[in-house]
């Protein structure tokens, strides 16, 4: 297996400051959106070297009128002692991701379903594609599924990225991004919606994906605590590591 790590992962986003400890990633093309506006730790800081980074996101989050702030850490190591302890003193909210990988000839056997069609969003589709996204994001308020419509339309015009969405007897029921470098394929944000789960659409928008990219290794990350990683480990995806993450929204 190719040697992956979390730096393959995509974020949207830029560098807005960067030194020996630490990088800051700042995406102005949409401040609600917590995995684009963050500062990631190059090293575990102590808490005396959290504290610095902290007062000074805060600071540059308010002057852009973003409520939260959020960190994350090196991959494979958790945060410990007083740092641990004040994140939980302080009403920060912690939990870790999980990085995954597949060889495309490894993915289980998935027959097809007469019900199931998968489609390359193209000009004539998007309106659909938005549409089913856009009813995804309102779990998260209307403004955060407003700015997530431009991601969205800004992702179609990316020519590394490739959007897909899943018909269920004509009606759109789970979509899918893939990010594509050199020698991977990145799964990211696969959502099938609550009224079309466990009818096997996930398993074959994953498939589309092993079959058009079968010389790229597939990569994804999920959510540590959460159930689709199970769902990735029966489905043969190697684990690679984890990695912690924190923040906290502000109410003033």
């Amino acid at each position: 297996m190719t040697y992956i790590t979390f730096n393959q992962i995509y974020t949207p986003g830029n560098v807005e400051t960067e030194n020996e400890l630490y990088k800051h990633i700042h995406y102005p093309e949409m401040l609600l959106r917590y995995d684009s506006n963050f500062i990631e730790f190059k090293r575990m800081p102590s808490l005396t070297e959290f504290k610095g980074p902290e007062s000074y996101l805060r600071e540059f989050h308010m002057k852009n009128g973003q409520k939260h702030v959020k960190f994350s850490f090196p991959a494979n190591e958790k945060p410990a002692g007083d740092l641990l302890d004040y994140m939980k003193y302080s009403g920060y909210m912690t939990g870790f991701i999980e990085l995954y990988a597949i060889e495309p000839k490894q993915f289980p056997l998935v027959e097809d379903h007469p019900d199931i069609e998968i489609q390359v969003v193209t000009e004539e589709n998007l309106e659909t594609y938005l549409t089913l996204q856009y009813q995804q994001d309102l779990e998260y308020g209307s403004e955060f599924a407003d700015q997530k419509v431009a991601l969205h339309k800004r992702n179609f015009a990316n020519p590394h990225i490739q959007q897909l969405f899943a018909l269920f007897k004509g009606v759109p029921a789970g979509s899918v991004d893939i990010i594509i470098s050199k020698d991977t394929a990145e799964i990211d944000g696969l959502v099938v919606d609550e009224a079309y789960q466990k009818k096997g659409i996930g398993s074959r928008l994953q498939k589309f994906v092993m079959e058009k990219y079968h010389d790229k290794m597939i990569i994804l990350v999920a959510d540590g605590e959460d159930t689709p990683r199970d769902m990735y480990r029966r489905q043969n995806y190697q684990y690679l590591g984890f990695k912690y993450q924190t923040y906290k929204v502000h109410k003033d």
